[in-house]
């Protein structure tokens, strides 16, 4: 039985200027700040700052896939192994954006004074 060897050069090179084109993508938006975007919100936050966890999520996921080669498995076995990383991902979002409203809500409606 002979194997044959496949080279990977070019499906290395597509994730890497796939993953460099998001990241530009993030750097330019985080330089720049459109007003359309960082003055507009949606549940209490900018759309700016959501575009940014929708990016983050895209890039994780599709390292995932890439990586750990999930696109040639079956559709259960890549779920058991992406939905946690998404719930868990997801579930910090909301836990740190709660708490960071809860503290601009006590610095801004409080005696105690931005001091950082």
């Amino acid at each position: 039985m002979s194997h044959e060897h496949v080279s990977n050069t070019k499906r290395i090179w597509f994730v890497f200027i796939l993953l460099s084109v998001v990241t530009t993508v993030e750097v330019i938006l985080g330089l720049i700040k459109p007003e359309a975007l960082h003055m507009n919100n949606l549940f209490h936050m900018n759309l700016l700052n959501w575009i940014f966890i929708g990016l983050t999520l895209y890039k994780a996921y599709y390292i995932v896939w890439a990586f750990m080669h999930m696109e040639g498995e079956k559709a259960n076995l890549r779920w058991a192994v992406v939905a946690p990383l998404i719930f868990l991902v997801l579930y910090l979002v909301f836990i740190v954006l709660v708490e960071a409203n809860y503290i601009f809500e006590v610095f801004k409606n409080s005696t105690i004074k931005w001091n950082f």
